[in-house]
């Protein structure tokens, strides 16, 4: 039977920790899983309490949880990888974020799609949803959608990913590096890698999750504070792996390009409030990739956001 472990980063949210906690215990599935819980909060340590608690009351899968004292989400995900990599059963490890819950065929779906192109990783779709209960499959730095599931030449985020076991064995430790630990982006430099030794990608519409916006992250504020951590966090990215300079020259006339256009793009997208915004956003992007081109570091994960 297939052996599944669900890791689970988790800091500061143990409401939406207890959520997702919940859904899986309400999947439908007939694999074998173990749940993991990585606490980042070695002072408060609330979600590692509640799993303790939840344990002790009779849940559904076998769940443990640790504490990791190193803060950042670097050292969060690397010590799941190396928890999970000690059980020598385990076939797939897959991770979820600790704001999203899951629908009950999440896990059947993503193996469907794994089985169905002998993908090594595969990323699934987070749907957003907002305080009031709408939903949108569009949402700066909270959703994902790349339409029909299908072979991939390069993943975006680990919000919601399987993975096989034979590249994270592989792979040199740490798996996720530490210089993102608190700037977001170590998803992204960990695909790259995985990328470097041969792994197949694949996307699945099917295995779905749905994220939490909480009232932090639902405006245009945090779209556009994304859109510039993203940018600054795939420029870091690009100069650890480059190649030469002429690809260097290549980007750096990309980015030129989107700074300089972007904002005359928004003026006169003006009456359209969505393509308007969408057009500052590039801005920022961009905006973050010069940034670190000149050695700034965004540090996004030095706020929470949500419960």
């Amino acid at each position: 039977m297939t052996d599944i472990t669900i890791a689970i980063p988790t800091f500061r949210r143990p409401k939406g920790l207890r959520r997702l906690l919940a859904s899986l215990a309400a999947l439908e599935t007939d694999v074998t899983i173990t749940v993991l819980v990585a606490d980042n909060d070695a002072e408060g340590h609330k979600g590692y309490d509640l799993c303790r608690t939840l344990s002790d009351e009779g849940y559904r899968w076998p769940l443990e949880a640790i504490i990791v004292e190193e803060r950042g989400i670097s050292y969060n995900r690397n010590a799941l990888v190396t928890r999970a990599l000690a059980r020598p059963q385990m076939q797939f490890l897959a991770m979820v974020d600790d704001d999203e819950w899951l629908q009950p065929h999440w896990l059947d779906a993503f193996l469907r799609t794994q089985s169905a192109f002998d993908a090594d990783v595969v990323e699934g779709r987070v749907v957003a949803v907002f305080k009031d209960g709408t939903t949108t499959r569009h949402y700066e730095g909270v959703t994902s959608d790349c339409g029909p599931s299908g072979t991939m030449k390069m993943l975006q985020s680990s919000a919601n990913i399987l993975m096989s076991r034979r590249l994270l064995d592989e792979m040199a430790p740490p798996h996720f590096d530490p210089a993102f630990a608190l700037s977001g982006g170590e998803d992204k430099e960990f695909f790259v890698r995985l990328k470097a030794l041969g792994a197949r990608f694949a996307w699945s519409s099917e295995a779905f999750i749905y994220a939490d916006v909480s009232d932090s992250r639902a405006g245009a504020r945090w779209a556009f504070a994304r859109a510039y951590r993203t940018g600054n966090s795939d420029m870091r990215v690009f100069l650890k792996h480059r190649t030469g300079g002429a690809a260097l020259l290549r980007e750096i006339a990309k980015t030129a390009g989107a700074l300089l256009l972007s904002p005359v793009m928004a003026l006169i997208l003006a009456v359209s409030p969505n393509r308007r915004t969408a057009a500052l956003r590039k801005f920022c992007r961009a905006a973050g990739k010069t940034a670190a081109l000149f050695g700034s570091h965004y540090q996004e994960y030095s706020v929470i956001h949500g419960e």
